[in-house]
């Protein structure tokens, strides 16, 4: 509005031209129609303000507001078309300059159209009453009647459709296979479950995390002794091999990163890397190499050259192939180690996001070994494709012509790292002396029985708050209940919160003691939910009961608890700094596979998941040959 009005004080005399008129009317128009749409926003700006997030009565009049904001597009859109029209109208000569500023505010006009259409069509919700009226009123309904189960059954499907078109929205650029389409269903019946039963928004969302993470570290300014550590003492075995574990790892973390090939290589060298790889990949293919998949001018192959030092004779097979359930991998001989090693790339790509989404639970059976165990079903399908790869395709016994003597090693990172655990248990019987690698592995992959059958010849690596190592389905619904619990109990409007909590999260300083009704309260009471609290969350979803059933009398839950594979070096940082990640000095410690880590809250909970952060904190681990008396310090 403020560019529209200096752009017709500037050009006010130059309207006086054969169609000048309607240009001037469309200018002053628009600025009327602005004018009024600002209003309306800056009264629903101070209408938002009032209240709490779970005290919506000063915020009442709300609707008739919004309503009266979506109205307002009737006459935005429509004089949006007139102003084009009469911009395209050939009897208007006036000068270059007015028609071009007339241009860009009809242009502008329909920018901000299109992306609010484009809003709408993601964001809204179309079951709108049905969806509330249906979690506050079917536990009381009988669902044996045919007209209640049916409303039941119909809610359900649209919700679950409606995810299911957003998702396609989103992964519109890739092609889409019968594959694809059953996982569609399952991930968008995953988060209609997840998402079912509650009423928050993103923004109650966004301060329910500002809200956690400072009280998270309130709490972890009080010193306290470490729960769930095992610390053992300098001369024992156990610190032995861990100070050979950590050489390994950090030795192996090469070719699981190695793996991502030239987005990680660019992204750990962005001054010299499309310089080098220019100048060494731009010659023929390796014949000595089975190599599958596209790469484009050898940028996958010289990155994973660069990053691992090997020679081109050293590499059995490379595929680039990349669909749903099916991720790129590699295999490679490592003289250094005298191993023969299959690295599985991560997440890079929607493919690979939706092999990660794909969380429900699927039977792995193991002859011999266990009668059963639960697994992630996304990252089983993944782990399949590479076995029958290696042992259809005689990859693996190819190698062990070559180096017979050598041992197998199995390593990845994120996805690749879940992959290779699950691929490291199908090829256990037939390799007894296997050893696997798996730096910031998915939390929910491993069924408990699965988890600790793997803690001889599995190690996972897992970095600080590393938010990917701690997702499984029961996590997130502890975390959902968690900020339904301190969001609905905060005395603060929304809008100090997320002022307040931008201000902590860019500069620091001390948590702020936002006031809840939980204070005041004694521990007996606590475990009673408040009005507030029962407003937002009407009950609780399938996946949530897993959190307190422990019976085992019962059926699985929907998604039960799994668990970290193998055994857990967990490094974690030495100094208390939040805001600048350091890794100069570094602690360690071994948790149990059976520790159910809550997801934590920091700035850090991403970056501390990339592969340059494990990397370069293993290989500072690594050079460090007293770091294990810090363990028996603690």
């Amino acid at each position: 509005w403020i560019g529209i009005l200096a752009l017709y004080t500037v050009h006010k005399g130059q309207f006086n031209c054969p169609g000048g008129g309607l240009l001037h009317s469309y200018l002053l128009v628009l600025l009327v129609l602005l004018a009024s749409i600002i209003c309306v926003l800056l009264v629903l700006v101070y209408i938002s303000m009032q209240g709490t997030i779970s005290n919506p009565g000063p915020r009442k009049s709300l609707p008739k507001l919004l309503y009266t904001r979506l109205l307002l597009y009737l006459p935005e859109f429509v004089w949006a078309v007139v102003g084009a029209v009469w911009v395209s109208d050939s009897s208007v000569r006036c000068e270059k300059t007015v028609i071009n500023v007339i241009t860009g505010t009809v242009i502008a006009s329909w920018v901000i159209i299109i992306f609010t259409i484009i809003g709408v069509v993601i964001v809204f919700d179309p079951l709108g009453g049905k969806k509330t009226f249906y979690l506050t009123d079917s536990v009381n309904w009988n669902l044996e009647s045919s007209q209640s189960g049916q409303l039941l059954y119909n809610v359900k499907n649209t919700a679950t459709r409606v995810w299911e078109k957003r998702i396609r929205l989103l992964c519109c650029c890739i092609v889409q296979d019968d594959d694809h389409r059953v996982a569609f269903t399952s991930i968008a019946e995953l988060f209609r479950t997840y998402f079912s039963d509650t009423d928050l928004v993103p923004s109650d969302i966004a301060a329910g995390l500002i809200l956690l993470h400072q009280e998270q570290d309130k709490m972890e300014s009080c010193p306290k002794e470490p729960e769930e550590v095992l610390c053992h003492s300098p001369s024992s075995p156990v610190t032995d091999d861990l100070d050979i574990e950590l050489e390994n790892a950090a030795h192996y973390m090469l070719f699981a990163a190695a793996a991502y090939g030239w987005p990680y290589y660019v992204y750990t060298n962005p001054f010299t890397a499309l310089c080098k790889l220019n100048s060494d990949c731009c010659g023929n293919r390796p014949t000595d190499s089975d190599i599958t998949g596209s790469d484009r001018h050898n940028f996958h192959f010289g990155s994973i050259l660069k990053i691992t030092g090997l020679q081109y004779r050293d590499f059995i097979h490379i595929s680039f192939h990349n669909k749903i359930y099916e991720i790129p991998f590699f295999v490679a001989l490592d003289h250094k180690k005298e191993a023969i090693v299959v690295a599985v790339r991560g997440t890079l790509s929607f493919e690979d996001i939706l092999t990660d989404l794909s969380a429900d639970c699927e039977d792995l059976t193991l002859e011999d070994v266990l009668e059963n165990g639960f697994v992630h079903k996304g990252i089983t399908q993944a782990a399949n494709y590479i076995y029958r790869k290696l042992i259809n395709d005689g990859i693996l016994n190819q190698a062990f012509t070559i180096a017979p003597e050598y041992k197998l090693v199995v390593v990845g990172h994120s996805l690749g790292g879940g992959t290779a655990s699950i691929l490291a248990i199908m090829l256990r019987n037939s390799f007894p002396t296997l050893r696997c690698y798996a730096f910031s592995p998915p939390g929910g992959l491993l069924s408990k029985s699965l988890a600790d059958y793997t803690k001889h010849f599995i190690v996972s690596v897992i970095v600080g708050k590393d938010l990917v190592a701690r997702l499984s389905m029961p996590n997130m619904e502890d975390l959902k209940r968690r900020i339904v619990r301190i969001v609905a109990n905060c005395n603060r409007p929304k809008y100090q919160i997320l002022l307040r909590g931008c201000w902590y999260e860019v500069f620091g300083g001390d948590p702020d003691n936002f006031p809840t009704e939980l204070h005041g309260r004694n521990q007996d009471t606590l475990t009673q939910p408040l009005l507030a609290e029962e407003s937002l969350m009407v009950h609780r979803s399938p996946s949530y009961s897993a959190l307190e059933e422990e019976s085992r009398l019962n059926s699985p839950p929907q998604y039960p608890h799994l668990y970290l594979p193998g055994k857990i070096i967990h490094v974690v940082e030495e100094s208390s700094s939040r805001r600048l990640f350091s890794m100069s000095q570094q602690d360690y410690v071994i948790a149990s596979a059976t520790v159910k880590a809550r997801i934590l809250i920091s700035p850090k909970m991403i970056t501390d998941h990339m592969p340059d952060v494990v990397l370069k904190a293993l290989n500072s681990l690594s050079q460090e040959h007293g770091s294990c008396i810090s363990c028996q310090t603690r």
